[in-house]
């Protein structure tokens, strides 16, 4: 028996209070993955650009607590030195970083060399550090003279993107390899042209499906575009996928409306760029669209993946397809309810993408909250569905969490923060989270263990490690 204040060896097993000894489990993932965070070039850059969001930010009540984007952390001044040296001394090896039309191309077929040089630079540093640079070409900004000509609406931004992807691709080429298009393209068109929370502020569905079918003829020439430049790419978007689940699973009702806000909302992207065809909802006739332009282009398959809803039929409810969707009762949420934690559907997610027989990158999934014991928790267990999907054999090759320091969440303004890094804006100094820590230890040992849970979310160590 040992005496008080005897050390234990490092063979001996987790003690925690009020439970039995627990086995030390390590959990290992395959040596090339891949271990990142992800950013957005409006969310951290700062400073005034043409664009569309410049504006809207400044308009009453459109961003909660009247936030804006204006000094966001500062990485136009230069501050993604410190940050991308944060996330090399924690052992990240992956890092996705936007570029923002509105500075490239200030006004229309103006380049700005400078900007593009800036880019040049970020990518370089990335490389200098040991990270892989991920470019996302557009992430919800567009520059102002395009909103003035309808933005997505318009078909014209199909030839005015590939131009634009011509000029970024060819300025990065000999440094960038790994590209994304477009960020959640089905998040952009409901936003912006549907629920009209985002510029340019509409609330039309029909609007929405012209704005999304442009989206992914925009993807489709760019694709092409950057593999005519350099063959060796690979290309993909990121992809949101929100689960939506009958509310109650026996109710035909609940189960066909779910389905449909599924289809339209996870499924119908992903399809078209795999086979060529546009589906679209009741609403716009269930009638499909041959695009045969749009089949095999995507290289990877990116996931986004933050959260779940319910969905109940509701014939109130047309412009959500008659469903009216809720967290899930009793489910734990973050600090503004916008994202319900249920870590399967990351599981999920990745199966459903497994499907398409192409690797997979999960190319954000985080957790915004002010509870850091809920922030360690949420990482945990979606790193748990993530080596589970590994030990499937799906193709997934890397993670990139979101984000790195707290950044400009769009409509939430900054009451939303998921950085591993708190970021105080007025001051710009930044401290690292718990979780920074824990991923630190994740990213430098590719693996998560027993131990790590014992010393960040203990909780969950009678589900995650029981004895």
């Amino acid at each position: 028996m040992n005496n008080e204040g005897e050390a234990q060896s490092p063979n001996s097993k987790l003690q925690t209070p009020n439970s039995k000894s627990r086995i030390r489990a390590t959990h290992t993932f395959p040596r090339e993955f891949k271990w990142g965070t992800a950013t957005a070039a409006h969310q951290v850059e700062g400073g005034h650009t043409p664009s569309d969001w410049d504006g809207w930010e400044k308009l009453p009540g459109k961003v909660r607590g009247g936030g804006t984007a204006e000094i966001a952390c500062e990485w136009w001044a230069g501050r993604w030195r410190e940050d991308f040296d944060r996330a090399a001394n924690d052992g990240q090896t992956a890092h996705r970083f936007g570029v923002d039309w509105s500075r490239i191309e200030p006004r229309m077929a103006v380049w700005d060399e400078e900007a593009l040089d800036h880019y040049r630079q970020m990518a370089k540093g990335l490389r200098e550090r040991g990270i892989e640079p991920m470019v996302t070409l557009h992430h919800f900004v567009n520059p102002l003279w395009l909103a003035e000509k309808g933005g997505w609406e318009n078909p014209a931004i199909v030839s005015y993107f590939e131009r634009f992807v011509r000029k970024v691709v060819n300025a990065l080429k000999d440094i960038v390899d790994l590209w994304c298009t477009i960020n959640e393209p089905n998040v952009g068109a409901y936003q912006a042209y549907a629920d009209g929370v985002w510029p340019p502020g509409e609330k039309d569905m029909s609007a929405c499906f012209r704005a999304l079918r442009h989206m992914l003829l925009a993807h489709a020439a760019a694709y092409r575009a950057i593999h005519e430049i350099q063959p060796q790419a690979r290309v993909g978007i990121a992809h949101h996928f929100e689960f939506i689940d009958p509310w109650r699973p026996d109710f035909a009702p609940d189960r066909w409306v779910a389905g449909l806000q599924n289809r339209v909302f996870n499924e119908i992207i992903p399809q078209a760029l795999h086979t060529g065809r546009l589906a679209y909802p009741v609403g716009q006739g269930a009638r499909g669209e041959r695009l045969p332009e749009l089949a095999g282009t995507m290289d990877y398959f990116g996931v986004n993946y933050y959260s779940r809803r319910s969905s109940t039929f509701d014939v109130s409810q047309a412009a959500s397809l008659f469903g009216r969707t809720f967290h899930t009762p009793g489910a734990e949420v973050d600090n503004l309810a916008q994202n319900e934690l249920y870590p399967e559907g990351l599981f999920r997610a990745l199966e459903w993408a497994n499907g398409f027989g192409l690797p997979i990158l999960i190319t954000e999934n985080g957790w915004g909250d002010e509870d850091e014991s809920r922030r360690n928790r949420a990482l945990l267990l979606h790193l748990r569905q993530t080596w589970r999907a590994v030990n499937f054999n799906f193709r997934v090759q890397g993670y990139y969490y979101w984000t790195l320091v707290d950044n400009f969440e769009w409509e939430r303004g900054w009451d939303q923060r998921f950085g591993l890094y708190a970021l105080d804006v007025a001051t710009q100094s930044r401290s690292p989270r718990p979780a920074a820590h824990l991923y630190a230890e994740v990213c430098k040992t590719n693996t998560f263990s027993a131990d790590m849970a014992a010393r960040y979310a203990p909780e969950l160590l009678p589900t995650m490690f029981p004895t």
